[in-house]
């Protein structure tokens, strides 16, 4: 379901009283993502672990698990210290998915483990295996380490890289030398390994008027999928006929949910961009989110006919600039971002279509970020909306006191 004209006087009817810019989500929208996300994997049996950089709000997470059930297991996080607030918090299992080798957060690690939280964080060279045994000996408690493994394409064995730039582990031997790496060092033990298809979960292949783009990125995503499970498989295999006992093997993301959960070799499968199903999530071909979280910025002025600007609204998302990396203003429909202010700092003008209602100073206009959790970073609260009411008002990280990165 896309975004229904008509819901622009709900949400502008919801929003009066409030104070602009404002972030919600709608919240038929929102468990919709949650059920269809576990119907991707009923047949598979894998669980989804839930990406929180992706949400940033501890009340959606919770509502995630709460009403996914069986289906869910365990976060994907970013940081140590992320961590550590999820677990005061009530979560565990929990699977740092970036390197650190900062002593405060190896330390921080080390008591989480004391604790008793089943926390693993990823690595991918000696050098951090290295930092988290002694740091774990110092501790007196094992560490869990995730070896994390390159599923980048590289397509007719050239020089291309399609795909993140993350770990260098490639083959089972280069993750066979890091799992001995890890036997002959107290403090530590590799129990998980994860590998993120970026190029497939993060790539639309059904954009609107790019038929011939389309199809070129399809074709890529078929190549790369058999080469990379293959690889990802026989990684797996030679670590465990080596010995490695691995508690978890994660992949992919919201975009790969298909191909990914097809994968063997994984025992669960990565969610997170896929609940709050943001501007860059509207255009796969095998997977099909509901927008479900916005924002409201308030018409100030009306420069001249056919335009409004709104105070605010220059939430930029992160990655190569460009304007698929701004906000998308959606209802009312048909408005457009001016070429050379785009969304700005303190104001945002916007060019109205010819047929669309009219705009008055005071109105909302509704935006969707293009990325899904760094929205609330913008905001303190998020208000939840059921058909026509707020429902509830929950914190962000933001609105909790903490940013993490």
């Amino acid at each position: 379901m896309g975004i229904d004209p008509g819901d622009y006087v709900r949400y502008r009817d919801l929003l009066k009283g409030e104070r602009l810019p404002a972030a919600f989500v709608d919240l038929d929208r929102f468990d919709a993502n949650v059920a269809y996300v576990a119907s991707t994997q009923r047949a598979t049996g894998k669980r989804i672990r839930v990406a929180s950089k992706s949400l940033r709000c501890t009340a959606l997470i919770r509502r995630i698990f709460a009403r996914g059930g069986a289906s869910y297991r365990g976060i994907l996080g970013f940081t140590v210290e992320e961590a550590a607030f999820l677990a005061e918090r009530g979560f565990d299992d929990l699977l740092v998915a970036y390197p650190t080798v900062q002593p405060s957060d190896l330390s921080l690690l080390s008591r989480l483990t004391a604790s008793g939280k089943q926390v693993s964080l990823v690595v991918d060279a000696p050098a951090h295996l290295e930092r988290l045994s002694a740091a774990g000996e110092r501790a007196g408690v094992t560490l869990s380490a995730c070896l994390e493994v390159d599923l980048s394409y590289r397509p007719f064995r050239t020089s291309l890289h399609l795909g993140a730039r993350r770990s260098p582990i490639r083959t089972p031997a280069e993750a066979l030398a890091l799992a001995h790496a890890a036997r002959s060092l107290p403090g530590v033990r590799i129990d998980a390994v994860m590998g993120y298809e970026g190029h497939i979960a993060s790539t639309n292949d059904d954009l609107p008027g790019a038929r011939l783009k389309n199809r070129v990125i399809r074709l890529m995503k078929r190549a790369s999928v058999p080469e990379l499970t293959q690889r990802r498989t026989a990684v797996v295999r030679a670590l465990r006929e080596a010995g490695v006992s691995l508690r978890v093997v994660n992949g992919g993301g919201s975009g790969s949910l298909v191909s990914s959960g097809r994968d063997p070799s994984l025992t669960e499968v990565t969610a997170g961009s896929a609940f709050y199903g943001p501007a860059l999530f509207h255009h796969f071909h095998d997977v099909h989110f509901q927008p479900a979280a916005f924002f409201a910025v308030q018409v100030v002025r009306k420069p001249a006919d056919g335009m409004v600007t709104c105070l605010g609204g220059g939430y930029a998302a992160s990655g190569a600039a460009g304007p698929d990396k701004l906000p998308r203003p959606v209802l009312p429909p048909g408005m457009r971002l001016l070429p050379l202010e785009g969304a700005g700092e303190v104001q945002t003008p916007l060019t109205l279509p010819a047929d669309g209602p009219e705009l008055n100073v005071g109105d909302p206009v509704i935006f969707q970020h293009a990325k899904a959790g760094e929205l609330a970073e913008r905001f303190n609260a998020l208000l939840l909306i059921r058909g026509d009411r707020i429902v509830e008002r929950v914190p962000t990280y933001r609105g909790e006191g903490v940013a993490f990165l």
